[in-house]
């Protein structure tokens, strides 16, 4: 039986259409997953039937019956809930306050706090999340806010549950058991939205697929018909042959070598070496001190011991400030808090670490340093051309570009100001398998210049395909390391867990 029916929407902002007459079919008790490049639409079509944007034309139909979704208190009415790809929890509150939002219980106006944990904490039973309703979203890691995000979501009661790349930032065992969830709202008769550019779990959890190419639809089909190679090839309209591009270039010397690093309760007696024309993959669970290390190396958070050389001398990074000198770049992991001014232009974020490259002398007190725009402005636009970049000019906020997009940005960015090392944090969460490939193309590149790369990837397929080397952290230790004839799922999730 369908459920839901969007027929023809088309939607545009301003002179830019990003979606042409777009259909979408979900049958009742199913998993549906909508299938494409960032930019394809999908995040939009979304949108328009969560009540977030208002279709400019087209037909929404639930059960056959015409609806009209105005705003999302009217599409939660209609029992359509959805959890968004960029978090948008508020950090200063806790689990139930951000679950009970703008619906807590009570009585005239008074909240009744005892109950609302207490609905948090059996709600978070159900779902099998280990996650104290007490905690203020703030001292929750990226996987856990991603965890409270689907319990809200589940916690609405919602028949057609809209799911923004879920699993972007959870582990293994926590999309298991998200899986198990989504299984048993099928049961109920509930119907799942699926977004991911994870095939192997579209292809593991989904029935159906609908696929957008660049804001148009393309087909729906059984998820049984397509497999890796046609899946993509409808979603970027080519063959795409080399998912992991990787180049062999030569490896030279130590350029940056990591000694007995520690961190009060972040990781413990870290040492590694990275060399010249090498990726250096970082693997391990979720929390297992990986971003911590990288945040130390960059100057973000203090060291108890150890030390950082590079190129022979030892470092003393107490600020980013004092990497960015030393030559060391850090594309964090979460790119909407961290790695984007969102209300600024492209060009705007490509430039501001590095203005002093843009400025003349100082001229005096009054008129301070000169801008010479010109030289920026051609910065930027080599930038965005070397980096295929889609925007329509380098004054386009960065918040309303696609993941991919936004994530080249910052690339582009950290490139202004050249870098010797480059350390990339889950450089392609969110992105599509086409912008994938793109920054693969781009780090081989990098490291063919002599410099060297520290890819952190929760990714195996990713970190397997792309590193010339990787060390595995457990449990805030250094758990091993692989040279590349040796990588295999098994050896890197072996030492994973080898200090649990």
């Amino acid at each position: 039986m369908e459920l839901l029916n969007m027929q023809g929407i088309s939607k545009s902002f301003f002179k830019n259409k990003v979606l042409d007459n777009v259909h979408l079919k979900v049958k009742e008790g199913s998993v549906h997953a909508l299938m494409g490049e960032n930019g394809a639409g999908k995040s939009t079509l979304m949108k328009i039937l969560a009540g977030v944007y208002k279709a400019d034309s087209g037909e929404i139909f639930i059960d056959g019956q015409k609806v009209e979704i105005l705003s999302p208190t009217a599409a939660q009415k209609l029992g359509i809930a959805m959890i968004h790809q960029e978090l948008s929890a508020l950090p200063e509150m806790t689990v139930a306050e951000n679950i009970f939002l703008s619906r807590e219980p009570g009585k005239l106006g008074l909240v009744d706090y005892k109950k609302m944990h207490e609905d948090t904490a059996v709600l978070m039973k159900t779902l099998k999340i280990d996650i104290s309703s007490k905690k203020k979203m703030k001292e929750l890691r990226v996987a856990d806010q991603q965890m409270v995000e689907i319990a809200k979501a589940i916690s609405l009661d919602a028949r057609i549950i809209i799911m923004d790349e879920p699993t972007s930032a959870i582990t293994d065992k926590e999309v298991d058991t998200l899986f198990e969830i989504i299984r048993s709202l099928t049961k109920q008769g509930k119907s799942i939205i699926y977004i991911s550019h994870k095939m192997d779990e579209v292809f593991k959890i989904c029935d159906e697929i609908t696929i957008l190419r660049d804001g148009s639809f393309i087909g729906t089909w059984p998820a049984s018909e397509l497999d890796d190679a046609s899946l993509i090839k409808q979603m970027v309209g080519r063959e795409l042959k080399d998912v992991f591009p990787k180049v062999d270039v030569p490896i030279g010397d130590n350029l940056i070598e990591i000694k007995n690093l520690s961190c009060h309760n972040q990781f413990e007696d870290i040492s590694f070496n990275v060399r010249k024309g090498e990726i250096l993959g970082v693997a391990g669970l979720v929390g297992s001190g990986r971003t911590e290390v990288m945040q130390t190396i960059f100057g973000l958070a203090p060291s108890d011991e150890g030390q950082i050389i590079f190129e022979g001398k030892v470092l003393n990074t107490k600020t980013p400030t004092d990497a960015i000198k030393h030559g060391i770049a850090f594309v964090t992991e979460d790119r909407k808090k961290e790695g984007i001014i969102p209300d600024m232009g492209v060009g705007q974020n490509v430039t501001l670490p590095f203005m002093s490259q843009f400025c003349s002398k100082f001229i005096n007190q009054y008129l301070g340093f000169i801008v010479d725009r010109r030289k920026e402005a051609d910065t930027i636009e080599k930038q965005i051309k070397a980096l295929g970049i889609k925007t329509k000019s380098s004054k386009q906020t960065i918040a309303s570009l696609s993941g991919g997009n936004q994530q080249k940005v910052i690339l582009a960015k950290w490139l202004t100001g050249d870098p010797s090392v480059l350390i990339l944090d889950e450089p392609t969460r969110g992105i599509d398998v086409g912008a994938k490939a793109e920054i693969y193309k781009l780090m081989c590149e990098f490291v063919s210049r002599g410099k060297a790369i520290i890819m952190v990837s929760s990714e195996m397929p990713e970190v397997m395909g792309m590193s010339d080397r990787i060390i595995v952290m457990s449990n805030r230790k250094l758990g091993g390391e692989l040279n590349r004839s040796e990588f295999s799922q098994e050896r890197i999730m072996d030492l994973a867990v080898s200090h649990l």
